[in-house]
């Protein structure tokens, strides 16, 4: 296990700039999920930190060591692709055993001792003299996962590994990875562009947005307090609503007419301009203090609860609710379900 320091990195190409002045502090053990649209520079990120690229400017530190010119490998990482790059023509066994072609088994058993621990951790049991070929996507995956495993290396590099499956193998092997990687405590950085993949998975987020770090936090603040408009509307669904604050005991926000009572401990005086984050389960139908008037346009089933699509004020707002409605109806929401923008959205 290592410590990963990304300090000021940025990486052109040409003209444009992939990254821009990135610093991320990733600690020992820890599972730390770079999430973003596509071509945000999560992956870039992923690939400075593999040692297939180098950094325009600033530095990467593996447990303090500046690890600049360091080929791919020597770097001591563990690589999963999207693709799981397994060879065709080696059986499952030979191609977990070729994690260790640069170096000995860690523990300093045998290469057949390791295969095997290694294909009993990912529940490959037995599947050792099996072509690649005759494997579900998810198998596949787990036997790319245990090729990178193989070395014992102190970090693991996950780039969008579970994208080609579907939804229900997904979550399977989302648990399965994050049992495998508290199991082995390795230091892990996983790429992908779920959002709610990234929610479910790590002990801290990094959200990218064009080559930049918008926030850096736990899953939960990520989702209840974003840091800026970007993460508030990328990560899950949201309502923004811009509005000016008109009372301050207690502190009152207007929204085209309609006021809401903001939660205790904002930092805002009467005057200021922001944006309030209303996400669809804060709105409750009938409930809450600060109430209006809404029209269902749509409803839809999720199975666990409703997606009510609504007009208001001439805008689009989602409310998630646990029984269907139509026509108008009135939603209401409490003061602390609202998390505030300064700035209207800065």
């Amino acid at each position: 296990m290592v410590e990963v320091t990304l300090e000021g990195v940025s990486k052109a190409y040409g003209t444009t700039d992939a990254l821009v002045d990135v610093s991320l502090e990733i600690r020992d053990g820890e599972f730390f999920t770079l999430v973003g649209p596509s071509g945000c520079g999560k992956t870039t990120t992923l690939r400075l930190l593999a040692g297939f690229e180098e950094p325009t400017a600033g530095t990467i530190r593996f447990g303090g060591d500046d690890v600049a010119g360091v080929p791919p490998e020597d770097r001591d990482v563990g690589i999963v692709f999207q693709n799981y790059a397994l060879f065709p023509t080696m059986t499952v066994a030979e191609n977990v055993a070729y994690g260790l072609r640069f170096r000995e088994p860690p523990g300093g058993g045998s290469t057949e001792d390791r295969v095997s621990e290694l294909l009993d951790l990912v529940d490959l049991t037995g599947m050792g003299d099996r072509d690649p070929d005759a494997l579900s996507g998810g198998q596949r995956q787990r036997v790319a996962l245990a090729r990178a495993l193989a070395p014992g290396p102190s970090v693991l590099l996950l780039d969008e590994p579970m994208s080609a499956l579907d939804a229900r193998l997904r979550e399977r092997l989302r648990v399965q990875v994050t049992e495998i990687q508290e199991t082995l405590d390795i230091t892990t950085v996983y790429v992908t562009h779920d959002q709610a993949e990234a929610l479910a998975i790590s002990d801290r987020v990094a959200v990218v947005n064009d080559g930049r770090i918008e926030q850096v936090a736990d899953p939960e603040t990520v989702y209840r307090q974003p840091a800026t408009r970007f993460v508030a509307g990328f990560v899950g669904d949201n309502n923004l609503l811009d509005g000016e604050i008109v009372g301050r005991d207690p502190l009152t926000v207007a929204v085209d007419g309609q006021r809401l009572v903001l939660p205790a401990g904002v930092d805002a005086a009467v005057g200021d301009r922001v944006t309030v984050c209303l996400r669809p389960e804060a709105l409750s139908v009938g409930g809450g203090p600060s109430r209006f008037e809404v029209e269902v346009e749509h409803v839809e089933f999720l199975g666990d609860a409703y997606r009510l699509h609504c007009t208001w004020q001439g805008r689009s707002l989602l409310v998630k609710s646990g029984s269907p409605a139509s026509g108008t109806v009135t939603v209401g929401v409490e003061p602390g379900a609202i998390h505030v923008l300064d700035a209207a959205g800065d």
